[in-house]
């Protein structure tokens, strides 16, 4: 056991040890269980949409999967969005365990409407309030036990029961009284994306993976000291998204600073490992759909595919979750093409 920059490095050998026991009936097990069976305390935020129950339906159903028959990597994908079985599937293969946990994120367009505030951290904090259940912002009140910090701890530690064959324990601190952030891959897509970075900002995972994103194209926090080291931020688009056309993303990518690890790099036109960049775009063939090129970069019904029924982006999507993060591409000067300043282009 060595210590890197502040983490205690745990080699895949002492994981295996004491993470990843031999199951007597390898297989790929799927959970489903609500964010209040595994939390007596969470509760219903109905001032940000963020409920129990609506109209007699289940709210905070939460999903988990892992596959035993895979070599585990020892870490753990928090995926900030609605539950995707197909991403879900892909990560299992690659070793990795997966959780989609319910946290807030119903207050989008529910706090302003019109331009966006003067403050160019409101986003930010509702984000990091949502994120963490600490009062980070004066526009929620979400508390410990309904931030995704918490509820993600709860639902782990319900899966170190539910499963014990797939040792989810290694991602608990020696007490169990907390996640191994060090062990933690922080992902989403669209907005997930977005909180997912701004998450990482403030508390150091394994790493990021940002499908479609990140947004919030009127603030700074992209700028911010980040207590994840830059070149753990993967990003990946498709360019007739509007995200990407407006330099939404681009602008993100540049102000996290991912241009130090290599150009914008397009998928269809490189092999892995695309000169390890960290800035993914696709020109792949949505039939020039807006809507479907924003959900085509996360492997899915939007996805897609070739003459033979295969994703295309099958190794894109390895590269994103497994590629040592460490090896890099060559630093280039930032895109003078892409607005950084997206509140002068108001009206």
């Amino acid at each position: 056991m060595k210590k890197i920059a502040g983490f205690l490095f745990f080699p895949f050998a002492v994981f295996a040890q004491t993470n990843g026991i031999a199951d007597p009936s390898p297989q790929r097990y799927t959970f489903q269980v609500r964010a209040s069976e595994a939390d007596r305390e969470v509760k219903a935020h109905p001032e940000i949409d963020f409920l129990l129950e609506k109209n007699g339906k289940p709210m905070d159903v939460e999903n988990a999967s892992v596959d035993t028959r895979v070599k585990a990597q020892g870490k753990l994908v928090i995926w900030l969005m609605g539950h995707n079985d197909e991403l879900f599937k892909h990560c299992n293969s690659y070793g990795l365990h997966t959780i989609q946990v319910s946290y807030a994120n119903g207050w989008f367009g529910k706090l302003y409407s019109g331009n966006p505030p003067a403050d160019d951290l409101f986003l930010s904090n509702i984000r990091l309030e949502a994120a963490t259940g600490k009062d980070f912002s004066k526009a929620v009140d979400i508390p410990l036990a309904d931030g995704m910090m918490q509820r993600s701890l709860r639902l782990v530690q319900w899966l170190v029961k539910k499963n014990p064959q797939a040792r989810w324990d290694g991602f608990l601190t020696p007490d169990g009284k907390s996640l191994r952030w060090d062990r933690v891959i922080i992902s989403g897509a669209s907005h997930g994306s977005t909180t997912a970075a701004r998450f990482a900002k403030y508390q150091r995972v394994d790493r990021v993976v940002m499908f479609s994103g990140p947004r919030d194209q009127y603030e700074v926090w992209q700028s911010l000291e980040s207590a994840t080291p830059a070149n753990r931020f993967f990003g990946f688009s498709h360019i007739l998204d509007d995200g990407w056309k407006n330099d939404h993303y681009c602008r993100s990518w540049q102000l996290l600073g991912l241009n130090a690890f290599g150009p914008i790099t397009d998928v269809d036109d490189h092999a892995a490992p695309y000169g390890n960049s960290r800035m993914l775009i696709t020109h792949a063939d949505v039939k020039n759909n807006a809507g479907r090129a924003h959900s085509s970069s996360v492997p899915g019904s939007a996805a897609v595919k070739n003459a033979a029924g295969k994703f295309i982006h099958e190794d894109v999507w390895r590269y994103l979750f497994t590629h040592p993060v460490d090896q890099v591409g060559e630093a280039v000067p930032a895109d003078g093409n892409c607005t950084l300043d997206q509140r002068a282009l108001i009206k």
